[in-house]
């Protein structure tokens, strides 16, 4: 792609970077046949090849708009088209470039995305608000009511050992039963599985909102007070949290979140090889399984078929699944801020996982699950859940 930004924007990390990227596109528009958002709405600036070319009018002209802004909003960030390009285009990155332009130029008046960036990031805040509305969550919309049900009762994480255990900052709050399930798999297998205190957010949410700087400086925060020199690794069970640390080593560049980087692992590669045996889900026996892989885990960490193999050497029998390369419309706090076309996605992807009537679905992110639990009748739940 020829591009024309100017000699002044070049001169910035940013302007070379994006620069850089937009020069590897050959506009041949493979990229649209796996956008979610372009398979609902048909339009060009709705794809990853119009919004290139929005982001480049950006960095060209200097100038943000309204136009850009609604259509890099609608965007997922879920990568697809990064796995379908053959030319090896690296959207997501271009995509937050062109949102921290926006967001400086023309930043966001959204009441719920400043409530959301206020609170969500802060488990401390956020567990007793939510602790709050629980009492009246049936009051609330069908999509709000997963996320206030009372959790089961789990033990307290250790506070040391070599395996560090990030809690992530919904999931500690909505689904803290996930990683106290894992503790027990990795004790059972002479691992020391720890949590921190010192654990901030990833830092996911703000840099996708385009306020880099302030994801900058929650990374630092982490790479600076988590034990990262005193651990084996680092696992993560949210592969939208997972995602975001491993990209430590991108967005910081510097030796220390490099070594922090290196020793993250989704907690797919952490139990590939061990063998396990079914766990009842909901108090049933469970035979056949919907697998739902979030666009972080394939798209993002491109980590796919270690899920499967774990859970059929497991045995079970995962069910054909259409589409599975499409979002489901989650996408972080995607459905809450487009709730349109989150609704759309997700009721076309839980249309492909029920068709073969499981008996649960599973996933491997807090966002996918909390998302499609309110669509289907059947469990919907994190695969570690399936283990024994």
């Amino acid at each position: 792609m020829r591009t024309e930004i100017p000699d002044a924007t070049l001169a910035t990390d940013r302007g070379n970077r994006a620069n850089a990227i937009l020069r590897t596109c050959v506009h041949c528009g493979m990229c649209n046949a796996t956008c979610p958002t372009y398979q609902v709405r048909g339009d060009e600036l709705d794809g990853p090849r119009g919004r290139i070319y929005l982001i480049k009018g950006l960095l060209e002209s200097g100038e943000a708009n309204a136009v850009a802004r609604t259509h890099l909003d609608r965007c997922l960030t879920c990568r697809a088209c990064e796995t379908t390009c053959p030319s090896g285009v690296r959207y997501g990155e271009l995509a937050e470039i062109g949102r921290e332009v926006l967001e400086e130029q023309r930043p966001s008046r959204s009441l719920l995305r400043l409530l959301l960036l206020g609170i969500v990031p802060k488990p401390g805040l956020l567990a007793p608000l939510v602790a709050m509305a629980r009492p009246f969550r049936r009051l609330l919309p069908r999509r709000l009511r997963r996320l206030l049900e009372p959790p089961p009762r789990h033990r307290p994480l250790p506070a040391r050992g070599r395996v560090l255990l990030m809690q992530g900052c919904v999931q500690r709050v909505v689904t803290p039963e996930v990683n106290a399930h894992l503790a027990g798999l990795l004790q059972a297998r002479d691992m020391a599985p720890f949590v921190s205190d010192a654990e901030e957010c990833c830092g996911g949410l703000a840099l996708h909102a385009g306020r880099t700087a302030a994801a900058r400086s929650i990374m630092r925060r982490n790479v600076a007070q988590l034990p990262v020199d005193d651990v084996d690794v680092i696992i993560s069970t949210a592969s939208g949290c997972g995602v975001t640390l491993k990209d430590y080593r991108r967005v910081l560049g510097d030796e220390a979140a490099t070594r922090f980087a290196d020793k993250v692992r989704d907690v797919a590669e952490a139990l590939a090889g061990f063998d396990f045996q079914k766990n009842a889900v909901h108090g049933r026996e469970v035979g056949t399984v919907a697998w739902h892989p979030p666009c972080t885990l394939q798209h993002g960490q491109r980590v796919t078929g270690l899920v499967e193999k774990i859970l059929t050497s497991t045995g079970y029998q995962l069910v054909p699944v259409a589409d599975q390369h499409l979002c489901c419309g989650s996408a972080g706090s995607y459905s809450l801020l487009q709730p349109d076309m989150a609704t759309e996605l997700k009721e076309r992807k839980t249309a492909a996982l029920t068709r073969h009537n499981p008996d649960v679905i599973a996933t491997a992110n807090i966002g996918c699950q909390t998302h499609l639990a309110d669509a289907v009748g059947v469990p919907v739940v994190h695969w570690l859940e399936l283990l024994r």
